[in-house]
């Protein structure tokens, strides 16, 4: 099997077609179709599923896909680490949640731009679940998750202790009037997508709250979840700093939670086998000397 090819598929399967790919591998679509219909010619079975909404991964596909990953990040890790002569230099991809990188990110970003000029930073947020599984498949060098993450093959260091607060429109002035003002089912819950750990802490409180059936919306984006408990549509579950420094926190109404809810911690992983090159090495280092870092 050519690496090229596996790359290829792995890109195919993760963003679910071959135009999307073809922009991220910097390609045609032509080439991406070749090498797609190469390997499935290779291994003598179809390992995608075309339809109208894109390319879903066959039984084969899905039981070739975690090996793809595997070679492709051990490439990328070889190239990386023969390359590596000591100064912090080349490509160091970082993974954060939304609301980490919106608030938590920007100063520690900055000042490791600033020192390390060379390293070709880049940062992708998403969820927690995602952020781990980029991790361990080399996509991501190290990521900003919702902690604890108990796994073998990762390492954490604690980043930033955070107060969850629930948050609403500005009508509700306390969750008491919050639970008497609404429906059986309660309000509706604003989340973002599944894999979200402060989606399922709100889900938890809910359940606990008496509203297990409580209506769910997804959203992609911090700005738009704060928008959206101003106008009243429903309520959620942020860190405190997060709303604070929102532009519309005085538009909603902020509440403390019991400590069983509200205490959480941000972690920084990284993947415990893989090369600690130098650009890594002094992002953590970064990260463990600035006192600015862990936060009330």
């Amino acid at each position: 099997m050519e690496l090229t090819d596996l790359q290829t598929f792995a890109a195919v399967a993760r963003l679910g077609g071959i135009t999307r790919a073809a922009d991220e591998l910097h390609t045609v679509q032509s080439n991406v179709t070749q090498r797609i219909k190469a390997l499935e010619a290779e291994i003598g079975t179809a390992l995608f599923e075309r339809h109208s909404r894109g390319m879903t991964l066959t039984g084969a596909g899905r039981r070739l896909l975690p090996y793809a990953q595997r070679m492709a990040a051990l490439s990328r890790e070889a190239m990386l680490a023969a390359r590596d002569d000591g100064e912090p230099k080349g490509p160091l991809a970082i993974g954060s949640m939304e609301t980490t990188a919106a608030v938590r990110l920007p100063v520690l970003l900055a000042e490791f731009h600033r020192r390390f000029p060379a390293v070709r930073l880049t940062l992708k947020t998403a969820t927690t679940t995602d952020l781990v599984t980029a991790v361990l498949d080399g996509t991501l060098d190290g990521a900003f998750v919702a902690g604890p993450i108990d796994h073998a093959e990762l390492t954490s260091t604690l980043a930033f202790r955070e107060e969850l607060v629930l948050v609403t429109a500005r009508r509700w002035a306390n969750l008491a009037a919050l639970r008497a003002g609404t429906s059986e089912s309660g309000p509706t819950a604003l989340v973002f997508r599944t894999g979200c750990t402060y989606r399922q802490r709100l889900e938890q409180i809910f359940t606990d709250f008496g509203w297990p059936s409580a209506a769910r919306f997804e959203l992609g984006t911090l700005d738009g979840m704060v928008g959206c408990v101003a106008a009243d549509m429903g309520v959620t579950l942020l860190p405190r700093v997060v709303v604070e420094r929102n532009a519309l926190h005085a538009s909603v109404s902020i509440h403390t939670l019991d400590p069983s809810y509200a205490r959480a911690e941000t972690i920084f992983i990284q993947r415990r086998s893989a090369h600690q090159y130098s650009a890594l090495q002094s992002f953590a280092a970064c990260l463990d000397q600035d006192d600015r870092v862990i936060a009330a």
